[in-house]
């Protein structure tokens, strides 16, 4: 049994915030299931958006953020993640991120100043990159680095976190899955849940494999309250090619001027939004699904005039695997899921339902995202949020010191329920997610309806049946992706209205107040 000051679940840019300032107050421990540097934030490539102009920029910014949420987004957040996102920012800078610059004062921009683009539903470009298509992984390696010079953090890698600890309705610590397979208890006076998205519910999906839900999940059988997991963010422009991976072309693609065309070689956004391309992520995805009907769907950059491989060198060199060129050549696209608005229900503190759970990054809802996140808003969400869950953390963790013994009949539980289940195999473990992924795109993807719904609820509860057995990687993951799916499906059935990510064939129409879901324990409410 291992005892720390602060456990953080996750090593995105949410977590690795928080950890910075946590270790000023106290030993932490970082814990990820893979190499520290696989995560959603090494796999955005639009870049992040800030708003460094003043106060009229920081105002369009969270009108911008307001409008993209469809009437959900908790005004209050966004306008703290808009108004400390430049000196959070800047604290990057300071840490040695290297976003890109003006090399020769062209556009308006002095050499030397930092170069913005423009992304959908912006009013503005203000969105930072770095290394042309490859911002988050700038961002990862930054904070890593300065991470890895802070004496007070510990970082585990290649461990599963299977549960949270609860003693007397609080949380204390978690049962961690080495890389070994051995279990392994941690008490912590407080515990924050970094652990990212659910991009694996879906067969098609821009999500790294580490994207399996499982915060929400631990956080959903302790008892927290969960918001909003209806709201599935589905990216509108993966790469679309039998047997190629669902590569991410970057919304700035679209920022720098790329067109969408139908089988017909047809420019379509005009018959669907006033913004064209640049429309929000929602309706440009259920465009590209309802012109896909008929054929393939392209990103069109043969009129563009710009060096695209060197403004988008990663995106240009998967391509160039498959023999495109930006420039030259039509790209293939569809929709994937990208990013979950929903999640383990926080405040702007990162506070839970449950005292000692924080949260922060994708795993949490604050309700900055509304319906509809706007794109490049991630990565300024977890580095915004992370740093205010870290304050709440330590001045909680002042009060509160984790305690010893009541750890032990938990652990000692766990390691009885392992013992006594059989252990299904890898290949029936995989074929099983197999499965569920394909009923979730089927029919709890982009476009829903009663009766698909019902449909993968019965397929969920089939499923269970045959849940995989076994304390290992993929059967943990397992768990928790069935549960996420079904948290989803549920919500996605209680909504009967048609608002932002959420579309519903019978029920069109988007209802005149946006309420909020909230679950916890099996029941569903809708509140203001």
């Amino acid at each position: 049994m291992d005892r720390v000051d602060f456990l953080v679940v996750g090593g995105g840019i949410a977590g690795l915030s928080a950890a910075i300032r946590l270790a000023e107050s106290g030993k932490v421990l970082v814990v990820t299931k893979e190499e520290l540097a696989e995560s959603n934030t090494a796999y955005a490539q639009g870049g992040i958006a800030v708003a460094m102009g003043g106060v009229e920029d920081v105002r369009l910014h969270l009108e911008d953020t307001v409008n993209a949420g469809d009437g959900l987004v908790n005004r209050e957040a966004a306008q703290v993640l808009v108004e400390q996102g430049a000196m959070r920012v800047e604290e990057l800078l300071a840490w040695g991120t290297g976003f890109d610059r003006s090399l020769k004062g062209e556009g308006g921009v002095a050499a030397g100043e930092l170069l913005r683009t423009r992304e959908g539903a912006h009013s503005l470009s203000r969105i930072l990159h770095a290394n042309g298509d490859a911002t988050g992984r700038e961002i990862a390696v930054s904070l890593l680095r300065h991470v890895k010079e802070i004496e007070r953090i510990e970082l585990l890698e290649w461990a599963t976190t299977v549960d949270l600890l609860v003693e007397d309705g609080r949380v204390m610590g978690a049962t961690l899955l080495d890389g070994e397979g051995g279990l392994r208890v941690v008490l912590a006076r407080a515990v924050l849940l970094a652990s990212g998205g659910a991009g694996q519910l879906y067969s098609d999906t821009t999500n790294p494999a580490v994207a399996t839900g499982d915060g929400i999940a631990m956080a959903y059988r302790a008892g927290a309250e969960v918001s909003d997991m209806e709201f599935y963010q589905f990216h509108p422009t993966a790469f679309s090619m039998a047997g190629a991976p669902r590569f991410l072309m970057s919304e700035a693609l679209r920022g720098e001027g790329a067109w969408l065309v139908n089988s017909r070689g047809e420019r379509f956004m005009e018959r669907y939004h006033s913004l064209l391309e640049l429309a929000p992520r929602d309706v440009v995805a259920r465009a590209i699904t309802r012109e896909g009907m008929d054929g393939e769907v392209y990103l069109d950059m043969r009129h563009v005039k710009s060096d695209l491989p060197e403004r988008f060198p990663g995106i240009s060199r998967f391509l160039g695997r498959y023999r495109l060129e930006l420039g030259r050549d039509l790209i293939p696209v569809r929709p994937a899921a990208h990013y979950l608005m929903g999640g383990v229900r926080a405040d702007v503190h990162g506070r839970t339902s449950l005292p000692g759970l924080f949260a922060a990054g994708e795993v949490a809802c604050t309700g900055v995202h509304g319906a509809n996140r706007l794109a490049s808003n991630s990565l300024l969400e977890g580095l915004v949020f992370g740093a205010l869950a870290a304050e709440a953390m330590v001045a909680q963790g002042a009060e509160v010191r984790a305690r010893g013994a009541e750890g032990l009949a938990v652990a000692d539980a766990v390691e009885s329920a392992v013992s006594n289940q059989g252990v299904t195999g890898e290949a029936a473990t995989e074929r099983w997610i197999g499965e569920l992924r394909a009923l979730m795109w089927k029919d709890a993807g982009l476009l829903r309806d009663k009766v698909g719904l019902e449909r993968a609820q019965r397929g969920l509860e089939a499923l269970a049946v045959t849940m995989p057995r076994g304390m290992f990687r993929r059967g943990v993951e397992a768990r928790n992706l069935h549960l996420v799916a079904g948290l989803i499906v549920a919500a996605a059935l209680g909504r009967e209205e048609s608002r932002g990510a959420h579309f519903r064939n019978d029920f069109p129409e988007r209802d005149a107040v946006g309420l909020h879901s909230v679950m916890m324990r099996g029941e569903l409410r809708f509140v203001a």
